[in-house]
């Protein structure tokens, strides 16, 4: 679905990523992890045409989209629910899913919205609320579902779980393996390594912008020695 050869991006004369390869299939989820500051949201962020791609080649669905303006590449089924959530909060959350579906007329964004609250009973229940005073997970839930109205073949997820109570990532990491189990490509990006990795079909760890360890999940979740040696961690805990 998507595939990234020899890829650097950056921000002006600075490179945060090079050289890397990656590939992300229909109906799989890839962990991107790594330290802070590896380039894990830049390679993200450059996926959606949010920053400036230095080398290398981007294709989606075996078009090269490199150069394609971040409108484009989400018509063609690229979707980003960034870190930060970035939801309105002003706005209700039947408004800001309206904002996600922007691309399809109204029966099709319909259509879509019937999808995220059936993902997300909870959104059902506060259609009318202001997104603002939604609870972190919910947030999480509404930008998630946002993303989602875009009717999207990949969905890139920047930091899952971040800030949420253990229910809350629960409740998101089960709406990832049934996006996954309806043939949505996902690639997440997280710092909750344990959870990332009891989801992924396959992780590639970024150290320093580069790939330092790429395998499919079940050969990461069987290696004791990848979280401690590209990670910095002890245990999977």
């Amino acid at each position: 679905m998507l595939e990234l050869r020899g890829f650097g991006c950056g921000y002006g004369l600075v490179q945060a990523v090079e050289g890397l390869d990656l590939v992300v299939r229909g109906g799989e989820i890839t962990a991107l992890l790594g330290p802070n500051g590896a380039g894990k949201t830049s390679t993200i962020m450059a996926i959606a045409g949010h920053v400036e791609t230095h080398a290398g080649t981007i294709e989606f669905l075996g078009e090269d989209i490199t150069r394609l303006a971040p409108a484009e590449r989400t018509r063609r089924g690229i979707a980003l629910a960034p870190e930060g959530r970035r939801i309105f909060p002003d706005l209700t959350v039947a408004e800001n899913l309206l904002v996600g579906g922007y691309t399809h007329a109204a029966a099709e964004a319909a259509r879509a919205e019937e999808s995220v609250l059936t993902l997300f009973p909870r959104l059902r229940e506060r259609l009318r609320q202001h997104a603002g005073s939604l609870s972190g997970g919910e947030q999480q839930m509404l930008a998630i579902g946002r993303a989602l109205m875009a009717r999207p073949k990949l969905l890139m997820v920047d930091e899952l779980s971040l800030g949420l109570m253990p229910a809350m990532v629960d409740l998101c990491f089960k709406a990832l393996l049934e996006l996954k189990r309806q043939g949505i490509g996902v690639l997440l990006v997280e710092q909750n390594t344990k959870r990332a990795l009891a989801a992924a079909d396959r992780v590639v760890v970024l150290v320093s912008g580069r790939t330092a360890y790429a395998a499919d999940g079940e050969q990461a979740r069987r290696d004791p020695d990848m979280v401690e040696s590209f990670l910095g961690l002890k245990e999977m805990t």
